[in-house]
C-alpha cells in the first residue's frame, strides 16, 4: 500500500461555508469596518482633529452604510445561505438549555448542545441584522433632511450615535470571541473546519 493511500483517511475536514457565504461574511464585515472606522474618525475628537477632509469621510461613511445590506441581499440567491439563514432563524429546545449554560457559567461541553450555529451566535446574527436596518433607516433620516421635520432627524441622530456606540461593542466582543477560536476563523477563511473540532463544538451539527 502506497503512502498517500494510507495518508488518506487522515483527513477529517468537513465543510462548513460555501464560497458564496464566505464572500458575503467578508463584504459585509469590510464596510461595516468601513462605517465603524470613518465614524470614529467623525466622532471622536482626538481623531476628528486628524482629518484633512471631513466631507470626504462623511461621503464615505455614507455609501458604505448604504450598500451594507447589498452583500446579504446578493447572498440569498446561493442556497447554502439560504439554508443556514434558516439554521440562524430556527431556535429550539437545545438553544434554550446552552443559553441556561452560559448564564450558570457551565463551561462542560455536554452542557452547551449546539447545531451547525449555537444560541449565542444566532442572537448576535439577529441583534447585527435588526441594528444594521436601525442604522440604515436613521442614517437616510439624517442624509435627506428637507424630507423630513426636525424632531425626526433629531431622534435619528441620538438613535444613530448611540446604537454605532453598542454596534462598536459588540463587534469587538464577536471579533474577540473569533480571535479565540482558530479554528472556527480557519471555516470562514476557508471553507473547512475539522471533524473533531464540530463534534467538540456543535455536536448536534450534521455537516
Amino acid at each position: 500500500m502506497s503512502l498517500r493511500a494510507e495518508a488518506a483517511p487522515a483527513t477529517t475536514g468537513i465543510r462548513r461555508f460555501s464560497r458564496a457565504e464566505r464572500w458575503v461574511h467578508r463584504t459585509t464585515a469590510l464596510l461595516m469596518g468601513v462605517c465603524v472606522v470613518t465614524a470614529a474618525f467623525l466622532y471622536v475628537p482626538e481623531l476628528a482633529r486628524l482629518v484633512g477632509r471631513r466631507e470626504l469621510v462623511v461621503r464615505v461613511h455614507e455609501w458604505a452604510g448604504l450598500v451594507l445590506p447589498v452583500p446579504v441581499l446578493a447572498g440569498l440567491a446561493s442556497r447554502a445561505f439560504r439554508a443556514d439563514l434558516g439554521h440562524l432563524n430556527r431556535f429550539g429546545p437545545h438553544d434554550r438549555r446552552w443559553l441556561r449554560a452560559v448564564l450558570r457559567r457551565d463551561r462542560r461541553r455536554e452542557s452547551r448542545p449546539a447545531g451547525k450555529f449555537n444560541a449565542g451566535q444566532k442572537i448576535y446574527a439577529a441583534w447585527i441584522a435588526g441594528a444594521t436596518l436601525v442604522m440604515l433607516g436613521t442614517g437616510l433620516l439624517m442624509w435627506f433632511t428637507h424630507l423630513t421635520p426636525i424632531v425626526w432627524r433629531t431622534s435619528a441622530t441620538f438613535v444613530h450615535d448611540w446604537l454605532a456606540l453598542t454596534i462598536g461593542v459588540v463587534l469587538a466582543g464577536h471579533i474577540g470571541m473569533a480571535l479565540g477560536d482558530p479554528e472556527a476563523r480557519r471555516g470562514m477563511r476557508t471553507g473547512s473546519v475539522s471533524r473533531e473540532w464540530a463534534r467538540r463544538e456543535h455536536p448536534l451539527w450534521r455537516g
